[in-house]
């Protein structure tokens, strides 16, 4: 098989049909054996019935249904489970991305060696409140990612070569980072492709702002677990001793300088007479703790076995 083009959405049953015809004519009209795998994440409007009619129309259709709405990371993480084709296509269902963009897209796999290929929206008909924070949003992960080459890592019409899909873990809302997992797994060879951006046609956006500041925590995380994922010790027994030998540097500081004006019959006012000395000390603390805290139970997670485990209610 050629072409295995996923598909996640959440209450889309109005774009389907014209999404599904329209992959269908592009790929007849270049000759690319192919399959469509929709996976529906909790949809609670007719997404299924649709899909399930496009199936009953259609061998190439392929369909996951999740019990409820878990996110884009985990549609597309079961989405790459299923895949079979040479090359795995990733897009929207909202018909914002066009499938003229797959042949070109599977040649630059397939014929120009590339392992991933990310769209890049470079005209764009969103709002400015949704652009601006976009363009920040690239500049910082394309500095800490080190792919200086993407200008849009979020966006959802990519081309991976089944290997990449088959070797990295979607899962959270890492969807933002394809790029940057594939990178860590050792697939290097990432390029971008300009790609037409479509207005949305039917429905309303499934995304808020809050996506964005999630994206910097998510960002925050995966560098985390890029540089200590497998050595915590070299993050946290450095952060730790310095902050014992600074501590301790301090605490004999403090004793010289008591010391001294006992024996010299100075008055000597101790820093711990202050309160405000105690505030920012704990505030250290507790900053300290929510820091590490959040990093270990990254770890944690990252370990978990049931952290894939997503409920599927059907299978076509």
């Amino acid at each position: 098989m050629n072409i295995s083009v996923v598909v996640p959405l959440f209450n889309e049953e109005e774009s389907l049909p014209e999404l599904y015809a329209w992959i269908e004519r592009v790929m007849n009209a270049h000759q690319l054996s192919f399959e469509v795998i929709f996976v529906n994440d909790g949809s609670t409007d007719h997404s299924w019935q649709v899909i399930e009619k496009l199936k009953a129309q259609s061998p190439y259709v392929k369909g996951i249904k999740f019990r409820r709405n878990y996110g884009k990371s985990p549609a597309l993480f079961c989405g790459f489970e299923e895949a079979q084709g040479e090359v795995v296509i990733t897009m929207d269902a909202d018909l914002q991305d066009s499938p003229e963009e797959i042949p070109e897209l599977y040649q630059m796999i397939t014929e120009e060696g590339y392992d991933l290929v990310s769209g890049w929206k470079q005209k764009r008909y969103d709002p400015l409140s949704k652009t601006l924070p976009t363009k920040l949003f690239n500049a910082t992960a394309r500095k800490v990612s080190g792919i200086k080459n993407l200008h849009d890592f979020n966006c959802g019409l990519k081309a991976y070569r089944l290997e990449v899909v088959k070797n990295i873990e979607v899962y959270g809302e890492m969807h933002r980072y394809i790029p940057y997992l594939a990178k860590n797994a050792g697939f290097k060879k990432i390029g971008e492709k300009i790609v037409q951006h479509q207005a949305r046609k039917y429905g309303t956006t499934k995304f808020g702002l809050s996506r964005f500041f999630n994206g910097y925590l998510d960002l925050l995380s995966l560098w985390f677990l890029s540089r200590f994922g497998i050595k915590p010790m070299h993050f946290f027994g450095l952060l730790g001793s310095l902050m014992f030998i600074l501590g301790l540097i301090s605490v004999i500081v403090v004793g010289a300088n008591k010391m001294y004006a006992v024996y010299s019959g100075h008055t000597y006012r101790l820093v711990t007479e202050s309160p405000y000395f105690y505030l920012s000390l704990t505030a250290m603390i507790i900053g300290t703790q929510l820091f590490l805290a959040g990093f270990l139970g990254e770890l944690i997670s990252r370990n978990a076995p049931e952290r894939n485990n997503y409920q599927i209610e059907k299978k076509i």
